[in-house]
């Protein structure tokens, strides 16, 4: 059986010997290629007075000048239809206000600069904090409400209040954003994108374009990486190339640099929460009233989504009876921020994990203790009404870190090297996930398959999901090779287009497997169900190749096309209640690290994890999503630090974090020098592909216990039982304040 071998990517060795392809690779090939490159506003916000191509013309190589006036259809590349894709009034620094077409790159470069604007500048709203002053506010404002919160503070006898703000984090995929388009004969247009979500991709290159959907086929062969920002974000990048290619009849290629990709693509949601939480005399959590203000940027993008899922995840893994949440989302002249891995659900758990761990030296409680005693426990429900199924699975994950990291001799080892060591301090911390996993916009838990069934008995499918480097191809070849029966070698997998399974949903939200997986596994039973009077008439022992070819001369159906709806959902958006998430994936780290009190720098030393994903599909794609995602965790809670000009001065509103140089990314020297991953043992989960459980997101939170180690070593530098507060990103300059901060 295929499934729950541990196997190499299905891509793996076309990854490290530089064979593999990706979108550009595709658009190089192509004969008459054009080269786009965008004219980016210089200012944060401002109207565009006047827009000349004419001196673009005189630059050799130029062909074409993209204007809002070309736009055949809807001037717009935004689903929420806010986002002009030629727009005339800026709104970040770096927007594309036109795109110049050359026969190379450098002619559309050099084109782009002698394009002829001018501009008015207005006021432009940089940070959360002035967002929040000036009532900068867009979309939804949900409020998410359980119990009698007053009440709830009332019969609390120890109530604190704070503020937590913590950063972005820019997606730094390998591959920047890429797409190129080609026109048929008869007008069908064709894009190659590098996107995680084709169809919507499909749909804006349509409207804009003013063509219905089956007049346009978005394929993504792969994608080095997307991590949720090339779930909304390809859509324009597509239209541009898709534009150019329609009006000069020839192959148009998009492709950013890093630096424009940097600028001009949105990132994670930076978030402004205050909050009030009570506790009863056991540090048991009473109430919790608090303010999620998101900074979504110029437009919507996902930005509701995102603050809705935020709201559903302050509670993680905790039984709060009282509970009232309020989110906003701020406008400001940033990049429109968007999904990005976790999709609001790391900022929610921030919020209450940062609440506990600064609660607790004034509880006189460790950490550790305050927590699990708040954990849930089963027959209880999340503030949204949702029963929160198999709590137990947290209670034995939290367990086996405990015993298998011999945390408690650890703990004492720690304390007696602290004592001795005034200049370096190392700290311990412990922390929980629970994670709702589905789309919370209930009809995106949909997935369509296509398999088809050769004469010579070989295999070939497609579905509606996305690679980008986390495996779900691997997955969905184990799936459908274990239940037809067969070697995985008998079957192959095509790139996802648009016109072999339409009406995707994103490769997002860790339910790509679980959508994708179940529609093919649908297809392969249609078609076993088909061909089993075959097998029955040649007998249990025949080669599958000889009923297949039989069915065949049968005039039996050997394709079919699957398809899977998520069972059980249902949200109403205006109350903030339901039954959003299919399950809960759970999880449970350890972190130790170690602090110099002249400087803030830290290593991490040893980090143990386990994690839940039901019975895993594949062992080895999901143990590298694990160490991955938590990788990519510490970065944001540690590293990543985003910055943009707040100067009055001409570059306001500028990111100056636009590159490798500037934007600390985490890599194999930020790595935990001693990492234990382990799968959380008979974990089984009913009403899923082959018992699996997602594992794209989750892992990511796991990084929470690094943030809590460093502030515990934080508190090391203190008189006992000091409280710490610890900025996020926790960079070295950020942990040197703290510890000053604790030393006064």
């Amino acid at each position: 059986m295929s499934v729950g071998e541990a196997r190499p990517h299905e891509a793996a060795a076309l990854h490290v010997t530089g064979q593999a392809l990706y979108t550009d690779d595709l658009a190089l090939r192509l004969p008459g290629l054009l080269h786009a490159h965008p004219v980016q506003a210089p200012h944060a916000h401002a109207r565009v007075t006047r827009l000349d191509p004419a001196p673009a013309y005189g630059i050799p190589g130029v062909v074409r000048v993209l204007t809002a006036a070309d736009v055949p259809g809807v001037n717009d590349a935004g689903t929420k239809h806010d986002e002009p894709l030629f727009p005339d009034e800026v709104m970040f620094h770096g927007h594309a206000v036109a795109w110049v077409l050359g026969e190379t790159l450098e002619a559309a470069r050099l084109g782009a600069a002698a394009v002829a604007v001018d501009y008015e500048p207005l006021p432009a709203l940089v940070d959360v904090t002035e967002a929040i002053a000036a009532d900068s506010f867009q979309g939804a404002r949900p409020v998410m409400e359980r119990g009698d919160v007053e009440a709830g503070f009332a019969a609390s006898t120890r109530v604190f209040e704070g503020i937590t703000e913590f950063a972005g984090q820019e997606h730094f995929y390998l591959e920047t954003h890429a797409s190129f388009a080609q026109v048929a004969d008869d007008g069908q247009v064709l894009v190659q994108s590098s996107t995680q979500h084709p169809t919507e991709t499909q749909e804006i290159v349509a409207h804009v374009l003013g063509l219905a959907s089956h007049q346009v086929t978005v394929e993504c062969l792969r994608m080095g990486g997307g991590f949720g920002g090339k779930e909304m974000q390809p859509h324009g990048f597509a239209a541009v190339a898709a534009l150019g290619a329609t009006l000069t009849g020839r192959p148009v290629r998009v492709r950013l640099t890093r630096q424009q990709d940097m600028t001009m693509t949105g990132k994670r949601h930076g978030f402004h929460a205050t909050w009030r939480v009570g506790f009863d005399d056991d540090g048991r959590l009473q109430a919790l009233e608090a303010t999620l203000t998101s900074d979504g940027g110029w437009s919507l993008d996902l930005s509701e989504p995102v603050l809705s899922r935020a709201l559903c995840h302050v509670d993680n893994a905790y039984w709060i009876p009282h509970v009232r949440v309020a989110g906003r989302i701020a406008r400001t002249h940033k990049t429109s921020q968007t999904a990005f891995r976790g999709f609001g659900g790391p900022q929610g758990m921030l919020v209450i994990e940062d609440a506990l761990g600064r609660c607790a030296p004034a509880l006189g409680l460790t950490a550790d203790e305050l927590r699990r005693r708040n954990f849930y426990v089963e027959g209880q429900a999340t503030p949204y009404g949702q029963s929160v199924r198999h709590a137990e699975r947290l209670d034995r994950a939290w367990q086996q870190v405990l015993d298998t990291s011999e945390y408690a001799v650890r703990r004492k080892e720690i304390d007696r090297h602290n004592a001795e060591s005034p200049h370096r301090k190392r700290g311990l911390a412990i922390t929980p996930v629970k994670f709702g996993i589905s789309f919370n916009f209930t009809s995106f838990n949909q997935a369509g398959a296509l398999v088809h069934v050769y004469k010579d008995g070989s295999v070939l499918i497609n579905h509606g999901g996305t690679e980008m480097g986390q495996g779900l191809h691997t997955k969905m070849l184990q799936i459908a090779a274990t239940t037809l029966g067969l070697s995985i070698e008998r079957v192959r997998l095509a790139p996802t287009r648009t016109d072999k399974v339409p009406n995707t949903s994103a490769t997002a939200a860790s339910s790509g497997a679980d959508l994708n997986g179940a529609a093919i596994k649908d297809a392969c039973a249609q078609i076993l169900a088909r061909i089993a009077p075959v097998r029955e008439r040649l007998g249990a022992t025949a080669p599958w190749e000889d009923v297949v070819r039989q069915a065949y001369l049968d005039r039996i159906q050997l394709w079919a096309a699957g398809f899977y709806r998520t069972e059980g959902l249902s949200w109403d958006a205006t109350t903030m209640t339901g039954t959003p998430f299919k399950y809960f994936a759970y999880g449970v780290a350890a972190a130790e690290v170690e602090v110099d009190g002249f400087t803030g720098g830290y290593d991490v030393r040893r980090v143990d994890i386990v994690h839940d994903v039901g019975d895993s599909l594949s062992p080895l794609i999901d143990l590298g999503q694990i160490e991955g995602g938590f990788l990519q965790g510490m970065g944001w809670l540690t590293l990543e630090d985003l910055r943009w000009d707040t100067t009055d001065g001409p570059g306001r509103g500028r990111l100056t974090t636009q590159a490798a140089s500037t934007y600390k990314l985490p890599s194999l020297s930020e790595l935990p020098a001693d990492l234990r991953v382990a799968l959380l043992p008979r974990a089984t989960e009913d009403g899923v592909v082959y018992g699996s459980k997602a594992v794209g997101e989750p892992p990511l939170m796991l990084a929470f216990s690094v943030r809590e180690a460093l502030r515990d070593a934080v508190a090391a530098f203190g008189p006992l039982g000091a409280s710490v507060e610890l900025a996020s990103p926790a960079t070295p300059e950020a942990v040197w304040w703290a510890i000053e901060r604790v030393r006064r």
